[in-house]
């Protein structure tokens, strides 16, 4: 510890600062020496000292007002004031200015070595109290970044990187309150591939993730930032179309089953694949239903009507309405 401690002395009166500055150096403290206030405060700006000895008093710039320009430099250095004239006022102008502690001259050498000792032990507590905090700062900011990581992995898909289904069904849940409380529509796109058997049969069930990945991809880029689009399972996928009326949703169900038909989409390998399409079966708040378990099941259903009458297209309404 010793040999690190950067200590500088300051008094007008050499023989004491030097007699001060060899008892130092003896213990292996790393000594400099100023016999003016202005002369230290220029060494203290252009290097940052643990400790400093002070006289009180000295013509210009005194202890005291050093002491305080110190602390405003560097809040950690620990000053020690050295003076002939302890009186109670100056002890209390020092210590409330930031002094550690004062020296009356004449001091003897335990005196010296023992107050620069606790100044320099209580500089290092201030440190390890200071790493500690850095420490317990980073860990909670790793921390906070794991939490975030947990919550995203608890809400994903994690093949698609869509939310799932447990996520999809609390953002119904809400969205039917709130749009019950502003009198919103909004609506919900429940659609699954075609043949998906058929091409994992075809291409492989690496191919036939490739593809959902895929699919994902597709809604990201077609879909607002309120929407919602979650993996259901499966080759399913529900969309949640927030303030969305039936026609609306029926144009941005619509484009989504052009853009997937009109995509060329390829194996793992990164082969053209066959042509893929979806059948999709759309919902609307509060029309075909008011809680989760009954708009699913109406966009279930008109899916369902959909696949076993042509499939790639939508359905809106309870009869056969094929897209165009």
């Amino acid at each position: 510890m010793n040999i690190k401690t950067k200590i500088l002395v300051v008094d007008d009166e050499t023989a004491l600062k030097d007699i001060v500055s060899k008892i130092l150096e003896q213990e292996g403290y790393d000594v400099d020496m100023a016999d003016c206030g202005e002369t230290a405060l220029d060494l203290c700006f252009n290097k940052n000292y643990d400790i400093i000895l002070s006289d009180i008093r000295m013509k210009k710039l005194d202890g005291i007002s050093l002491l305080k320009k110190v602390k405003q430099h560097n809040d950690e250095t620990q000053v020690i004031l050295m003076t002939s004239h302890a009186s109670l006022d100056t002890v209390i102008d020092a210590m409330r200015a930031g002094a550690y502690d004062y020296l009356t001259k004449p001091f003897d050498n335990f005196e010296l070595l023992s107050v620069t000792k606790r100044a320099a032990e209580r500089l290092e507590l201030i440190r390890e109290n200071q790493n500690l905090i850095q420490q317990l700062t980073e860990q909670n900011e790793k921390l906070e970044d794991a939490n975030i990581k947990l919550n995203e992995l608890a809400i994903r898909d994690g093949l698609t990187g869509l939310f799932n289904r447990r996520f999809l069904i609390q953002s119904l849940k809400k969205e039917i309150s709130r749009s019950h409380r502003h009198n919103h529509q909004f609506a919900l796109l429940f659609f699954d591939v075609d043949f998906f058997k058929a091409y994992n049969d075809t291409y492989g069930h690496l191919s036939g993730d490739h593809l959902l990945v895929a699919l994902g991809s597709i809604l990201k880029n077609r879909l607002r930032e309120s929407d919602t689009a979650a993996r259901y399972g499966g080759e399913e996928f529900i969309v949640l179309l927030t303030e969305t009326g039936r026609n609306d949703s029926i144009e941005v169900a619509e484009n989504i089953r052009k853009t997937i038909a009109d995509h060329k989409f390829v194996d793992e390998e990164g082969n053209p694949t066959t042509h893929v399409t979806v059948s999709i079966g759309v919902a609307t708040f509060p029309d075909d239903g008011t809680t989760d378990e009954s708009l699913i099941k109406c966009a279930d259903d008109r899916l369902y009507f959909a696949k076993n009458n042509g499939k790639n297209q939508i359905q809106y309404i309870d009869e056969k309405r094929e897209t165009p």
